[in-house]
Order: C-alpha cells, then structure tokens, then sequence
C-alpha cells in the first residue's frame, strides 16, 4: 500500500480545517490496483497515515481469496453468453426496486451443478445490469464472500465479517475514518464475537454517516453458504461433523438477518444448495418475511442453457479435432445425439462442463469418446433418481475410460493428494504436489500425474496453483467411490468445482 506525499521532506508545519483528496492504492491480490479517494477535513497529516494503517490492519485479518476478484479463484467462472437469463432477470427485478429492494435478501438455491457460483461472479462482473436505466451512481456490487471447504481462509465464519468491512470500506471510503476509530479504541477488535465485529465495523460506522438514507444501495454476494463448515478437518465423527456445520451456517443467516434488521443501505444475495438446515431457517420467520427465493432447478430455462452450451463446446470440439458434418449436412454429433446428452444434463451445467472436457482429449478421439457415453457398459449400477445421477454415471465412464492397470495408481494419487489437502501453505502446482508424493513413496517421478492423466476432465490444470486439492467432482461417499470402480482406499470425501 502506497499514500501519496503533498509536502514530500517538509518540517514543522500544520493544516487546519482544510479538506484534502487522499489517494491509497492498493493490490487486490488479482494483479490489479484499487484507487481509492478519501475526502475529510482534517487537523493533521497523521490522520491520513491513520487510515492507511486501517485497511492495512483489515486486510490483515480478511480472507482475500473469497473476493470475486481475488487471484486465489482466477479465472472465475463465469456464465456461458445468453444462459440463466431467466435468473438474472429476476435478480435485477428484485434489485432494482426503489429505493432498495422490498426484502431485503434474496436466497438462490438448487442442486449441484446448476451454476450457483458462476451466477455470482457473473452478477459481481456485469454490475452494470444491477443499475437503473440512465443511473450513473457508483457500483452497485458493495462486497462479495465465495465460502470454499477445501480453504482454509474461506471454509470458516471467522474473517466473514473483516472481508465484508474491508471491501465496504473500499467501495464506501466515507466509513472508513469510522472503522479506524473502532480499531483503534479496541485493537483485538478482530478476535471478538462475530456479533461485535458486526456491530463495531460495519453497523456504527454506516450509521455515523449524514445521508445515509439517501446512499445507494450496495449489493453484498455470499456464495457457497454450505461450503462454510468451521473447520480445516472433516470431524472423525460424522454427526459431531454434521452438528457443527448446520450450526454455523446458520450463524452466518443470522448474521446476515441482523445487518439487514438495521436499515442500512445493503441488500443480501446468498447463494447455497438447499439444504434442509438452511431451507427450514430461511423459510421461517422472521426470516421468511425478508426473503425473496429463487429456485434454479424449477426456472424454466436450465434446459435450454445447457443445449446452447453443449451445442457451442461441441461445435468447437469438432473444428478443432476436423471433424465434418455429417450425411444430411448436420454439425457433428447431429441434432439427435445433441438433444439426448441435453436430457442426460438434467439442467446441470457441471455435468455439461464435465462432459466436454472429457470429450476433448488430446489422446483418443472425441467420436470413440462419445460414443462411450452414449452406450455404457450394461453393468451400470443404478442409483438413486436425482439431478446428478447422470453426473454420477457419467463420472464413472470416465474412470472407466482410463486403462483398467491404472486404477490402483489413479486412486492411491487421489488418496495421497487429499491427504496432503493442507499440508503445503504456498501455493503449488498439481504436478509439483504429485511429484513430491512420487519422492516420498520412492516412485518414479511423473508417475502420479501419468495415473491421473485420464481424469482430466474432472481435475484441475496439472499447472495451476490454485487449489491444487480440488477435484471438480460432487462429493461421494465412500460407498460411491466403491462404486465408481476406485475400491475405497480414499476414506475421506473429494470435492470437485467446476
């Protein structure tokens, strides 16, 4: 962080009742710079070091990586160009009432798979669509908190309320001469009750501001609400487990209920699967009065969404491996082929995702490839209806696409890596991870990644230092990964993003 000089080497002066445009700037963590402006009447230049000092001490203790903008989820994912068109529409119908919106809250919901995540980043990204027509008013988008178990930082409650302050406090530099006197009169401020960190950094600070009921709206987005678990370890006891992550999301709810209760110029998008614990909250009062709902299983565009996907990743599929069109001048696959992998999606965009990747391999041709998945082995095990049960036949195709030899390799990799899930604190990449696990077991090196080099389709880049531990696969049971022919050496889950 740099603040700029105005009498660079000067002694022995003051400034008196004079108002001053202070510049910060500060890194992002993404490769960008944010310039913020910070306009006071002030009595001396140590004010302004003061300030500075504030967002230092606040970034301290946020979690970066849960920004929509941090380099910890670079690239983000984003929506496919013209899907969820339904959704965003009714995000912005409920955004744009004036002067804020009549509930407060808005709760999206659905099943894996159904772009929960992508939405978000893409309605902080596009925060244009969020203002009135001809508004020139500053972005509308105040803050935004990915949760993420396989993090640290991002799977616990802890530095929720920091990194909301912290971005507040960028996007709305009136308030922050209000946080820095908050820390200053109590510096273990960061280590108390969620409830005080609350009330102390961010609702008295808005509430000290002149014309708070005339300042737009800030739009704060929480992703990934049932990925919040309190915890860097999955309990050895599953309902200790269970107990403790019902428990804290729901504490997140309230305390998102309780800056809502305060009449400040904040509205709440929160995204999660809907699990009962947070359906049954949500969907009592006082809360239920609050909240608007949006159910992306039951909008009635997920189908069409994921065949215009399906029907541009194919196309580019086919003219990068120079595949042409067929007997009747279709593009490959056909029309036929296309609308039966739509059904197979279910609506999911994960499975969709999943699928073309898988397709696009650089060692086999995409045509054998499919038509495995259009006609698996007959000894399918079935299971249970639901909106990824395709994504659970589908992921066991892939293993099954890999060489039978491999499997022993290809789960001991797995294993090894969610194992060692939090063992390396700097950031490294897949292949330097298994080539570490390769030193450690006496293995030829390059022999993890050559296990895994099948799964492609459901692992991150071997080169990308970015949660080089998650898989992009729902989460399966011991059971299923028995299932899914990787006989159960990996005991603990494996979470897969897309």
């Amino acid at each position: 962080m740099s603040i700029v000089s105005y009498f660079s080497k000067a002694k022995k002066f003051s400034i008196t009742n004079s108002s001053l445009n202070t510049y910060i700037t500060k890194s992002n963590g993404g490769g960008k710079w944010i310039l913020l402006t910070l306009r006071q009447s002030i009595t001396s230049i140590p004010n302004l070091m003061h300030l500075a000092t504030a967002l230092q001490r606040l970034e301290q203790h946020a979690a970066s990586g849960a920004m929509s903008d941090s380099d910890e989820r670079y690239p983000p994912p984003l929506c496919h160009p013209g899907t969820r068109t339904v959704a965003f529409g009714r995000i912005r119908g409920w955004f744009r009432h004036c002067p804020r919106p009549e509930k407060g809250i808005m709760w999206v919901h659905g099943p894996a798979g159904y772009g929960k995540t992508t939405i978000a980043q893409t309605t902080s990204e596009n925060r244009d669509d969020l203002l009135t027509d001809g508004d020139d008013e500053p972005s509308p988008v105040g803050a935004t908190f990915f949760f993420w178990r396989s993090s640290l930082e991002r799977s616990s409650p802890a530095r929720f309320i920091v990194t909301l302050a912290y971005q507040l406090a960028v996007s709305i530099p009136e308030i922050l001469p209000f946080i820095e006197e908050a820390i200053d009169r109590d510096p273990i401020i960061f280590k108390k009750a969620l409830d005080i960190q609350l009330t102390r950094l961010i609702v008295e600070p808005f509430q000290r501001l002149d014309g708070l009921e005339e300042m737009p709206t800030r739009l704060i987005i929480i992703d990934g609400l049932d990925e919040c678990i309190n915890s860097d370890q999955e309990c050895l006891v599953p309902r200790q487990y269970a107990e403790e992550r019902e428990r804290v999301q729901i504490r997140v709810l309230d305390l998102v209920y309780t800056l809502n209760s305060k009449s400040l110029p904040l509205s709440f998008l929160i995204f999660s699967r809907p699990e009962p614990w947070i359906k049954a909250h949500i969907e009592s009062e006082p809360f239920k009065s609050v909240t608007e709902s949006l159910d992306l299983y039951e909008t009635d565009d997920h189908l069409a969404d994921a065949k215009k996907y399906l029907r541009t990743e194919l196309c580019r599929i086919a003219r990068s491996h120079g595949i042409g069109v067929g007997e009747e001048d279709e593009e490959w696959p056909g029309e036929a082929v296309l609308l039966s992998l739509v059904g197979n999606t279910g609506g999911s965009m994960l499975y969709a995702a999943t699928l073309t990747r898988h397709i696009d391999d650089p060692y086999e041709g995409p045509e054998r490839r499919l038509q495995d998945i259009l006609h698996p082995p007959s000894d399918r095990l079935t299971f249970p209806s639901s909106p990824t049960t395709s994504l659970y036949e589908l992921y066991k195709q892939i293993i099954r696409s890999c060489p039978l030899h491999s499997h022993p390799k290809m789960a001991q990799a797995l294993a090894d890596m969610l194992a060692l899930q939090f063992t390396f604190e700097v950031p490294i990449t897949t292949r330097t991870a298994l080539n570490i696990i390769d030193r450690l077991y006496g293995r030829g090196l390059g022999e993890g990644m050559r296990a895994v080099r099948g799964l492609h389709a459901v692992l991150r880049s071997p080169d990308s230092s970015r949660g080089w531990t998650a898989l992009r696969l729902e989460r399966y049971s011991r059971r299923e990964l028995t299932s899914l022919e990787l006989r159960p050496i990996v005991q603990r889950r494996i979470v897969i993003h897309p």
